[in-house]
């Protein structure tokens, strides 16, 4: 990897050939010298960083929001992904039907919240309730450090940013078309879709598949073990959209790699807002 912001540097004065006459000249200054260095690029057209900044600042806000529930326990409520729902009279939540009583409120994408498509993927269980209590949010940050800065370093930032939102997305979208009444939380579909994008990146790259292919069936293999403790439908969807855009990144022709690309991104996220849409409309 070439490293970025690199300087030129010269021990004695160049001798720089023209027209076979000698020009001797000072070494370039560093913001000089910095104009000729061409910055590096991943396979996909992102730029290379060292540091996987991202990943960091995800986990940041994952466990910022963890320490926000710990102190508030009612932002799982308010801001878990939730396709339709209904608070009660008494401030209990309750199951959506299509006809309720007057003093019950709907909750969720329908009541206009569609924050929680994205919310829902920063929240996490509870230390005490569920199967996994505090580790949901401890296995979903130690395989979102593993995964994350590897892809991160593959894609560049800003496809890496564009990856993780969108598997988020795909994971909350399938959780409302099939599951829209349960209340779901965690970054699990955006990990998966990174587990996705780790498999297309290393046949991209022609890296050895045995232990990618390994790596991949287990990944499969828990999401159908855990099908009955979490919700399968968000890591499906993040599975599905993670592939689904990490192909378009990987495989886009190059004279044409962003405009191919953003529109890849861009179609998907169409495709999620009307089917979201649709859903919303069809539970109202």
């Amino acid at each position: 990897m070439a490293a970025t912001g690199q300087r030129l540097r010269h021990p004695r004065p160049t001798v720089i050939s023209v027209h076979r006459r000698s020009l001797f000249c000072s070494p370039p200054t560093p913001k000089e010298g910095a104009r000729w260095i061409r910055q590096a690029r991943t396979v996909v057209g992102g730029r290379v960083s060292a540091v996987p900044v991202v990943t960091y600042a995800l986990i940041a806000l994952n466990v910022l929001a963890y320490v926000g529930e710990l102190i508030r326990p009612e932002i799982v409520d308010r801001f878990g992904m939730l396709g339709a729902g209904l608070v009660g009279p008494d401030g209990l939540h309750y199951m959506w039907q299509d006809v309720y009583p007057a003093d019950f409120t709907p909750e969720g994408l329908v009541a206009g919240e569609w924050y929680r498509l994205l919310t829902g993927a920063f929240l996490h269980l509870p230390p005490t309730e569920g199967t996994f209590g505090i580790l949901h949010i401890v296995m979903n940050m130690a395989a979102l450090w593993n995964l994350g800065r590897t892809v991160e370093h593959q894609l560049g930032r800003v496809r890496y940013v564009a990856l993780y939102l969108l598997s988020a997305l795909g994971g909350s979208v399938l959780v409302l078309l099939l599951a829209p009444d349960v209340l779901t939380v965690g970054a699990s579909g955006a990990i998966f879709g990174l587990g996705a994008a780790y498999y297309v990146m290393a046949r991209r790259l022609g890296a050895d598949m045995n232990a990618v292919n390994r790596f991949m069936a287990g990944l499969l293999l828990w999401l159908v073990i855990s099908a009955g403790l979490t919700s399968w439908q968000g890591h499906l969807g993040g599975l599905l959209a993670g592939g689904v855009v990490t192909a378009a990144l990987a495989y886009a022709p190059r004279n044409r790699r962003t405009l191919v690309q953003a529109g890849a991104c861009a179609a998907l996220l169409v495709l999620l807002v009307v089917l979201t849409v649709g859903k919303v409309t069809a539970l109202g």
